[in-house]
């Protein structure tokens, strides 16, 4: 029995727009992956994207969208599956990729604040996801002593608090260091994880 195709949005948060990061790579080969499957797919480059970042509570609760964004919202709405990626800078998410999921996930959305957080607990209900997260250290190390924290905070309260579940994620550690061999590793793993949509 074959694959049912999905709708899949990639979204990359690598903060430098210039090809050649790992995380690049990482998204072209999920990329080939789910294409090859017969699943369709949208791609969403922040870096590319020029917009503000929101300074007060009002506009993020009440305010429209920017119309650099209108596209990638569009896209995060119409996907069945979402795929974000980013490196792990100062212990967190690149502070651009932060604002552009501030700026995207808002209650207006679903008519404005006054809906209420359970209307927003809904917005992407029905929607999977996988993070996966680039960084220089050991991603053993990540995940036992610093608990994986930036990781933890997309998921519960950014991906998870939107209704996106389940969602699941791959920390790909010594990315600066390790072989050639690893990293092909890591593009084939991306790849099946495309075919499956997962």
């Amino acid at each position: 029995m074959g694959r049912m195709s999905r709708r899949i949005t990639i979204i990359q948060g690598h903060p430098d727009a210039r090809s050649g990061h790992f995380c690049h790579a990482l998204a072209d080969a999920y990329s080939a992956g789910a294409t090859q499957a017969g699943h369709e797919v949208r791609r969403v480059d922040v870096a590319a994207l020029d917009f503000p970042l929101l300074t007060r509570k009002d506009d993020w609760e009440k305010g429209e969208t920017p119309p650099s964004l209108r596209e990638a919202q569009e896209a995060i709405l119409w996907a069945q599956h979402l795929v974000l990626l980013y490196p792990l800078w100062l212990g967190t998410l690149p502070a651009q990729f932060k604002g552009f999921l501030e700026q995207v996930l808002r209650p207006s959305l679903i008519g404005g604040a006054e809906q209420g957080l359970v209307a927003f607990g809904k917005l992407l209900k029905g929607r999977s996801a996988r993070i996966v997260v680039t960084m220089g250290m050991p991603a053993l190390l990540y995940r036992w002593y610093f608990r994986a924290h930036s990781l933890k905070n997309l998921q519960r309260n950014i991906l998870g608090f939107v209704g996106v579940a389940p969602i699941r994620s791959s920390v790909i550690g010594l990315i600066e260091t390790r072989g050639k061999g690893v990293h092909e590793r890591w593009l084939a793993n991306m790849r099946d994880l495309g075919k499956d949509a997962r």
